[in-house]
């Protein structure tokens, strides 16, 4: 009877040791496994919606005080036509703080590829997110300087645009009485002539 338990305590050892050791064997001299592909560090940069060259530097002070200095990587660039095909839109939107600024652009005398030192603007700051706007009161006291104003590519409604804002007198806050004064605006980004 011993020998009868005997062997089969070693009957199930033997099968316990085979499904141990089977598989190892197999990996052994059976096919290699496929090695996952390499997982990216991280996300990639996000895509540029200035041009890949786009800045915005200005002094702030008033309601908001603040040093601007927005590099490609933090700007985010928006343009559109004015109605009626009257001049440009620009849009740009950068962190101050917890806030995100816009600042907007209106210049209704510029056409594509035009430059010049003196083109009246409309400009408007508002803290996304709060409903506070501040806007010059006319196109008699802003104007901007447009050094650059190039097609992105051959036929492209899309424009690498460079230039200078100047205001004579601070922008008022919009149901408030409020105001901030701009000074050394600098800006490069992108103008959308495009209809559509």
């Amino acid at each position: 009877m011993h020998l009868i338990e005997e062997k089969s305590g070693f009957r199930k050892l033997l099968a316990g040791l085979l499904l141990t050791i089977g598989p190892l064997a197999a990996c052994e001299n059976g096919p290699a496994e496929p090695v996952p592909a390499a997982l990216p560090d991280g996300p990639g940069p996000a895509a540029s919606t200035c041009g890949e060259k786009g800045a915005l530097q200005a002094m702030l002070s008033g309601a908001i005080v603040a040093k601007l200095d927005w590099s490609d990587e933090a700007l985010r660039c928006e343009s559109m036509p004015r109605p009626d095909a009257e001049g440009v839109r620009l849009r740009f939107s950068g962190e101050v703080g917890e806030e995100r600024l816009a600042i907007i652009i209106a210049l209704p005398d510029l056409d594509p590829g035009e430059t010049g030192d003196e083109f009246d603007s409309n400009v408007t700051i508002s803290v996304e997110g709060s409903g506070r706007f501040f806007s010059a009161p006319n196109l008699d006291t802003c104007w901007t300087e447009i050094a650059i104003n190039e097609p992105i590519e051959e036929d492209s409604d899309t424009y690498n645009i460079l230039g200078g804002l100047t205001c004579v007198t601070p922008l008022g806050e919009i149901n408030g009485d409020g105001f901030v004064d701009i000074q050394l605006l600098r800006f490069s980004g992108i103008a959308n002539w495009s209809r559509t």
